[in-house]
């Protein structure tokens, strides 16, 4: 009973040692186009209602 007692604290010890640590920084995604794309996209969706209230 013993026995079963310490190998159980060490596996569980081990475990928790082995956990990785989090990273500094998180890794950062190029989004300098996504913002001109979305500012185009907004752009020709400005025009389409523009276009669209004038005809009427």
């Amino acid at each position: 009973m013993r026995y079963g007692k310490c190998i159980m604290i060490i596996l569980n010890l081990t475990i928790l040692i082995a956990q990785p640590t989090f990273p500094s920084t998180p890794n950062q995604a190029p989004i300098g186009g996504l913002g001109l794309l979305a500012a185009a996209g907004g752009a020709i969706a400005l025009k389409k209602l523009w276009d669209k209230r004038k005809n009427n």
